[in-house]
């Protein structure tokens, strides 16, 4: 096997390398806290029945983003700033460039995951709405929200959402170094405002997203699917009206405004296509 099926054979297999321990280690995790502080008593996370699913995405998504991020950051040195060699594209990439790469190396980090969460949120809103609702549906059919649900969501909506943001700040100037310690933060977080958990951290609910925030957000729409939009920082949802934290209540219905939704994974990859 040689050239670019060799590549990706092996992007393949270096990321789920990284990713089935990371796997093991919020499965255990996740699945002690929620015996103690679950928000909505049931099933065990193993039990549920689009388990199959949710772990098909979870493997699928990583691999997906990575390809796409790569070719899009090299598409974008080639448009934008004319390199077409490859050891000039390592090189442009590497550490970063332009003013944001003087940065101290964690203040680059702290800024993107500020404005990666700020162009979130505005891509996040507009995906409930007109045509962009029918891929964001997705993410929302999960009726049996849990840990394991972070990664559902459709290839349309990571390229418009996570890739291209990921993208746009990486070319921006952000060292790619900033992602060592920001993916697992994020990759953690993801998986933690899913989880079955009843935590809202107190008065830290203004100030990082939470379990019960994030499963608001996954209620039905007239209940509080269009509210709590933010993946990281309420300050948002509270700045722009839409922040909803009801005092003495929990979330208890998901996914039911898609309740058509197919519930394998190649079903669901073709939904929106068949609306």
């Amino acid at each position: 096997m040689s050239g670019l099926p060799w590549e990706v054979a092996l992007m393949l297999g270096q990321t789920i390398e990284k990713v089935l321990p990371i796997t093991l280690m919020l499965a255990i995790v996740f699945s002690v806290l929620s015996h103690f502080w679950a928000c909505n008593p049931g099933k065990p996370w193993w039990q549920k029945r689009e388990l199959v699913t949710d772990m098909v995405y979870w493997f699928f998504v990583p691999v997906f983003a990575r390809v796409l991020r790569i070719g899009l950051l090299v598409l974008g040195a080639g448009v934008v700033f004319k390199i077409h060699d490859a050891d000039e594209l390592i090189a442009f990439y590497d550490n970063g460039h332009g003013p944001l790469a003087q940065l101290p190396e964690w203040l680059q980090g702290l800024l993107f995951l500020v404005l990666s969460d700020f162009l979130l949120y505005w891509t996040h809103r507009l995906f409930h709405g007109g045509e962009f609702w029918k891929y964001h549906a997705v993410h929302h059919s999960s009726e049996e929200l849990d840990w394991i649900s972070a990664a559902r969501f459709h290839p349309i909506n990571l390229i418009l959402g996570t890739i291209a943001v990921d993208v746009i700040l990486l070319m921006a100037g952000i060292s790619p170094n900033v992602m060592i310690w920001v993916g697992p933060f994020t990759t953690f977080h993801s998986a933690f405002v899913h989880a079955n958990l009843s935590w809202t951290l107190g008065p830290l609910k203004y100030v990082l997203a939470t379990p019960v925030f994030h499963r608001w957000h996954h209620t039905p729409m007239d209940e509080g699917g269009n509210t709590n939009f933010a993946g990281t920082f309420p300050v948002w949802d509270i700045l722009f009206g839409t922040f909803r934290m009801p005092e003495g209540q929990l979330p208890a219905t998901y996914g039911k405004d898609e309740a058509a939704m197919p519930g394998e994974f190649a079903g669901q990859l073709a939904f929106p296509f068949r609306r």
